[in-house]
């Protein structure tokens, strides 16, 4: 076991409590990398998250403690919370609800070296409420907000997005997902790979379209659904495959069945990279993003990119993808086209790709601004004090 690096300056090591809601999977595998970079650096670090997110990317064997503790804001749940963050330094929250939750179990606690613990909240995405929950939502954030010492957004819109909420210090704080194995591009031995998923999925001799996200109505795959009727026509007709699951699978079906789409609903799939590397081109068509997974592993792996312009996608991708407008159902179409007639095209956004993912921050980028923050908000006379 590796042993913890002393502390600088004769300083007792610096506590931190990450706290996770749920989980989405992009939050969830940055608390991972975060929790070892943090560790190798000597922070103490504790992750409270459910037991579901511990067992699927494991943070106590990543070097941290593991505090067990509910998503939820009942009296217990929050106990336990408050629990685990009593002798903390700095309390760190991924995620609005997260967020909420560390709010109020820090309330009124001190920090070991002075003043009140200070709380660091990163958003990672945007809720999407509908009806009467955009107001809770709205609220929701502003509380957060407010409450935070620092509000860490991964895209320049949630940045503005924390500043409008009334957050005092919101700053641009970029996530990069890890690739498995650490090392950009698509998997070793791509040729016999590519083969591989195209023949299990049915689309050897006819072109594979690719899109990854969960069922869900702000994923915009019934967008992606009626830009399929463009591509019926095309001879050899293309194949799309969405891989996910979601509430709005069965609705989705009926519509493929219905409609005579020629689109696979894969569900859940464990070889995204895999399955992304084997696409002739992949779609996002979501109504917001800030930092896609799916966006940063076609570019990774040189497959041409479709993407809606919305939240930070523009910010991530540069020129390496072509963007269209959300909603514009004919734009979509009509792009996903052009780019299967033109092999240069696919080409060019193939080559652009990797040099634009090699400008991202890297794990050791993203640990180090986190890192410098926390020093800000600990040292004496940090902006927590009283």
């Amino acid at each position: 076991m590796t042993s913890t690096p002393p502390p600088s300056h004769g300083r007792a090591p610096l506590r931190t409590v990450q706290v996770l809601g749920n989980g989405a999977a992009g939050s969830a595998t940055h608390v991972r990398s975060l929790t070892a970079g943090l560790v190798a650096r000597g922070v103490l670090v504790t992750v409270c998250a459910p037991h579901e997110a511990e067992a699927a990317y494991g943070f106590a064997a990543a070097g941290a403690r593991f505090a067990q503790v509910a998503a939820r804001t009942d009296p217990v749940s929050l106990g336990a919370l408050r629990s685990a963050c009593w002798d903390a330094d700095l309390v760190h929250a991924h995620g609005l609800r997260a967020g909420l939750r560390a709010v109020l179990a820090v309330r009124g606690l001190r920090a070991p070296r002075g003043g009140r613990v200070p709380l660091v909240v990163t958003w990672h995405t945007r809720a999407h409420p509908e009806g009467a929950r955009t107001r809770l939502v709205h609220l929701m954030e502003r509380r957060v907000a407010r409450a935070a010492a620092v509000v860490l957004g991964v895209c320049s819109d949630l940045v503005d997005r924390a500043r409008e909420r009334g957050a005092r210090d919101a700053r641009l704080a970029p996530v990069t997902v890890p690739h498995p194995g650490g090392a950009a591009g698509p998997p070793p031995d791509t040729d016999r790979t590519r083969h591989k998923e195209r023949a299990e999925l049915g689309a050897v001799d006819r072109p594979l379209i690719v899109s990854v996200g969960r069922l869900e109505p702000h994923q915009g795959h019934d967008l992606l659904l009626d830009a399929a009727h463009a591509w019926c026509a095309l001879d050899p007709q293309p194949l799309l495959v969405i891989a996910g699951e979601g509430a709005r699978r069965p609705a989705l079906q009926r519509r493929i069945d219905a409609e005579r789409l020629p689109v696979l609903l894969a569900g859940r799939r464990d070889n995204i990279p895999e399955l992304v590397a084997a696409a002739d081109v992949v779609v996002l068509a979501s109504r917001w993003e800030a930092r896609s997974p799916l966006a940063q592993e076609a570019l990774r792996a040189g497959v041409p990119l479709v993407a809606t312009d919305t939240g930070g996608t523009r910010e991530l991708v540069g020129g390496a993808a072509e963007l269209v407008g959300h909603g514009d159902t004919a734009a979509l179409a009509r792009t996903v086209t052009g780019l299967l007639a033109d092999p240069e095209r696919r080409a060019a956004l193939a080559a652009a790709g990797p040099v634009q993912a090699a400008e991202w921050p890297t794990e050791d980028d993203t640990v180090a601004q986190v890192l410098s923050v926390y020093d800000e908000l600990t040292q004496p006379g940090g902006s927590h004090s009283d």
